[in-house]
């Protein structure tokens, strides 16, 4: 029921777990029971009251039947903070809780609560300008390009309409009579909304790559040894805190049923958007990165060797967001965790394991058919490193690609560990 409040006891299985975050819901026969699991560093097997006013903001979609689900944090507005996901409830519709208010609750750490103003529930209006802004370089002698808005359905018109207004009032977005323009489609999210996607497949083919390196993953993973204590914070909207250069604005546009817009700060789906935001955010915590920091886009990992050390690890990273003017989004961020799931692994003072959902999901491919899937299927893999065999299975599917085969009996046997 939206807008309802509850004192709230959770049960807790013995199931151990990977999760983050919070799935809430309310028992139809009494409203006051919950059956879950609550995360501090570790799943531990207790009973957690939870006191305090709790929001249900929305109740969209099935969930699939497995452990590892997303789910958010819960800011009650008094009392304990906490993480649990109910698989009862899993099974049959999920449910998001959001703070009541804006205030931090009285149980977090208190250097986070010291930072109240990094964790807006939206962001606050447009960016600063940064060191550098945003540019779309195309191949020289490019025309602009403008393609046919796509058809929607009557659904997708009124969420088309409703997005365009939200982000016109933010300034985000602005009228365009520029000659490029993109089309635009809807991509259905988990949670059962609609997330508003610009289609520039055909700007990114003329566009100048940014040979800017993301990091490999295995490399910052390695920067973990040792460490006992995690933090992660995630970034809320990332690259809509960062302007496009004034010149590059109009090859942003895109065209709509209700008209023609262009983005004023950095969109999705743009060829060099991730590596200028990974060029951002390494300027931004250059002085701090493997040292206790590392930065995968918009997602920040801080790890430290104790908890001491662990708080002014978190301080340091928190204050230089405030004055850069970045802001995270709170129900994706975690603190203080002794266990935590990062860029598809799990890392703990044990080392790095694969999430157990990734695992699940590797186990669970279909067998590719042709090149395209052999190579997206390459393309998704990260754990060759913690994985036995994975590079005699590696050299097999390049085999496959290389020779350009469509079909090989077997090949979902290959990668077994």
């Amino acid at each position: 029921m939206l807008g309802s409040s509850a004192n709230c006891v959770l049960s807790l299985p013995s199931t151990r777990t990977y999760c983050k975050g919070l799935s809430y819901v309310r028992d139809n026969a009494r409203g006051s029971q919950i059956s879950g699991l609550v995360v501090w560093g570790k799943t531990r097997n207790e009973l957690v009251r939870v006191e305090g006013e709790v929001e249900v903001v929305e109740v969209a979609g099935i969930l699939p039947r497995h452990q590892q689900h997303k789910v958010v944090n819960s800011i009650p507005s008094k009392g304990s903070t906490c993480s649990f996901i109910s698989h009862d409830f899993a099974s049959r519709v999920h449910a998001s809780i959001e703070s009541l208010g804006h205030d931090l609750c009285v149980s977090m750490p208190a250097v986070v609560r010291e930072f109240p103003n990094v964790f807006p529930e939206e962001l606050p209006g447009l960016p600063p300008h940064r060191e550098v802004d945003f540019e779309i370089d195309t191949i020289p002698g490019a025309a602009p390009i403008s393609i046919t808005p796509y058809r929607m359905a009557l659904l997708e018109l009124k969420e088309l309409k409703k997005q365009l207004e939200e982000l016109l009032d933010k300034g985000f977005i602005r009228p365009s009579i520029s000659p490029w323009g993109a089309p635009v489609l809807f991509v259905k999210k988990k949670d059962g909304s609609m997330r508003l996607c610009i289609d520039y497949r055909q700007l990114n083919r003329i566009t100048i790559k940014n040979k800017y390196p993301l990091p490999r993953i295995d490399d910052l993973l390695d920067q973990l040894k040792g460490a006992t204590v995690f933090s992660k914070i995630d970034l809320r909207s990332g690259y809509w805190q960062l302007w496009v250069e004034e010149g590059s604005i109009p090859k942003t546009a895109f065209r709509t049923r209700y008209g023609h817009y262009e983005f004023v700060v950095m969109p999705f789906g743009l060829t060099n958007a991730p590596a200028a935001f990974m060029s951002l955010m390494n300027k931004t915590l250059q002085p701090f990165l493997d040292q206790f920091v590392i930065v995968f886009i918009d997602d920040i990992l801080i790890y430290s060797s104790s908890r001491e050390e662990h708080e002014q690890h978190l301080r340091t990273v928190l204050q230089i967001l405030r004055e850069k003017q970045l802001y995270a989004k709170f129900i994706k961020c975690e603190f203080w965790m002794e266990e935590i799931a990062f860029l598809g692994h799990v890392v703990s003072k044990e080392g790095v394991q694969p999430d157990p959902a990734k695992v699940k999901a590797i186990m669970e491919w279909e067998s590719p058919k042709n090149v395209s899937e052999v190579r997206s299927f390459l393309d998704w893999l990260l754990l060759q490193k913690i994985c036995e065999g994975f590079l005699r299975g590696r050299k097999t599917f390049d085999k496959f690609a290389e020779k350009r085969m469509h079909h090989s009996t077997g090949m979902t046997n290959v990668l077994r560990v």
